[in-house]
């Protein structure tokens, strides 16, 4: 079997070492990036900008220096998405987003970076800026998060804010992520679990294969120890996972420090995910068709990119 390098839907890096985070860790350089890519055999990656809400801002990476890096660094990082809080322009329901949108899309941008504004999904603010991407024809990963002193988008148990949207916007790519999301697998999750990882058999589907059936605009990424974890608490379900939804799961990594790669370090699991998949299709588990949609195919297809 012929093992693919990836493209990695979900990466944080900046150009220059700046300042440390308060947790006195840094953002991994693309040099840094570049060295665990070949690690793990990822090809190149899609820039998610760091520091567009104020919520978890450390280092800010404004959409012309992402469009930069992404120029000057494109053997590693091929691409790049666009960072905007839900609060930009006006802070109301009436900003109009398509002026930044489109903007940055003539300059390369290729979809709508991580949301972690702490506000909740159903927000009028949130619904206009999804209308606008919706308008412009842009993706928007989205990450969730706890209601307030935390980061990321507000949802209830079981995710009926992210129903809510997909209805609304049935043309609006939507890409989940975090704990939140993927600890949706199993229906047994409480508010008392869905912020860990829960571990074991999935012996009921949960909202996230539900939703993923019933809407086809809901796509998600494998990325962090969530979707790793996600798809490895137990392989049999993932596998058919995998297979249903082949056309809408991303490879992603979600590395946000250079010691993500240090087997000491609490992230490393996460990048053994390219490992997983390679052994997945190697054992019979996954075809190879899926394998090669998920490590890079349906990445190039939503970038815009043609691939034979």
């Amino acid at each position: 079997m012929k093992k693919l390098k990836k493209i990695d839907m979900h990466v944080h890096c900046i150009e220059e070492r700046g300042i440390p985070k308060l947790s006195g860790h840094f953002y991994p350089t693309v040099k840094e990036l570049r060295k665990i890519y070949d690690k793990i055999g990822v090809e190149k990656g899609v820039l998610l900008p760091p520091g567009t809400c104020p919520e978890f801002t450390t280092e800010r990476l404004s959409p012309r220096e992402a469009e930069a890096i992404a120029k000057k660094y494109n053997d590693t990082i091929g691409w790049w998405f666009l960072g905007l809080d839900p609060r930009f322009g006006s802070n109301n329901e009436n900003t109009d987003f398509s002026h930044y949108i489109n903007y940055y899309k003539a300059h390369g941008a290729k979809g709508i970076s991580e949301l972690i504004s702490n506000i909740s999904l159903d927000d009028g603010r949130v619904l206009n800026l999804f209308k606008h991407c919706e308008k412009c024809g842009m993706s928007v990963t989205l990450h969730f998060g706890k209601e307030s002193h935390d980061y990321g988008v507000i949802d209830g148990l079981h995710l009926p804010k992210l129903e809510k949207v997909l209805k609304m916007f049935p043309d609006l790519k939507i890409i989940g992520h975090s704990v939140r999301f993927w600890s949706e697998l199993d229906a047994d999750v409480t508010e008392d679990t869905r912020d860990s990882y829960p571990a074991g058999k999935v012996e009921k589907e949960g909202r996230v294969g539900y939703l993923m059936r019933k809407y086809k605009n809901l796509y998600c990424d494998l990325s962090s120890l969530s979707g790793y974890r996600a798809m490895t608490r137990d392989k049999e379900y993932a596998y058919k996972f995998m297979e249903e939804f082949s056309d809408r799961i991303f490879y992603a990594t979600d590395i946000h420090d250079p010691e993500n790669i240090n087997p000491d370090n609490p992230a490393y699991e996460m990048l053994k995910l390219s490992g997983f998949l390679d052994e997945a299709c190697e054992n019979g588990k996954i075809s190879y068709d899926t394998y090669e949609k998920i490590c890079r195919k349906n990445a190039l297809k939503l970038l815009g990119e043609c691939e034979e």
